[in-house]
């Protein structure tokens, strides 16, 4: 099918997708017009993979990235306070997001340290802006 046959079929398939979720919102059963309405408000999200190159239909990438950690939680039933989950979560984030923008963990995470001691900004995970441009 050529490129306008696939996006006249898309954007047909949403008409229809938006008119059922539109009738499920004012239908009869609280549990299913919860959902569609929820549906409804995510609805250009779910999507987006269909008309902007390099957007994966899937959480696949997201789901492996976060699979050791959960295999460690729950062989280890996880931590015992809100600070270690906490922790958990800022640790797992930084050993993950690194390596995906070519830093250095552990460089990371020694100028985190160093910048607390000394009482300055911590260093961002995120990309700045500006780091942005550059690249």
């Amino acid at each position: 099918m050529r490129f306008a046959g696939r996006l006249h079929a898309q954007q047909a398939f949403r008409v229809r997708f938006r008119a059922a979720l539109t009738r499920g919102a004012v239908c009869g059963c609280a549990k299913t017009a919860g959902t569609c309405r929820e549906l409804l408000r995510g609805e250009v999200s779910m999507f987006l993979f269909a008309f902007v190159n390099g957007v994966e239909p899937t959480n696949n990438a997201a789901e492996r990235v976060l699979r050791h950690g959960v295999l460690w939680r729950k062989m280890s039933h996880g931590p015992k306070s809100v600070r270690g989950s906490e922790y958990l979560a800022s640790i797992w984030s930084v050993v993950e997001t690194c390596p995906q923008q070519g830093r250095d963990v552990w460089e990371f995470l020694t100028s985190c340290m160093a910048a607390a001691a000394e009482g300055r900004v911590l260093p961002s995970l995120p990309p700045l802006p500006s780091d942005v441009h550059a690249a």
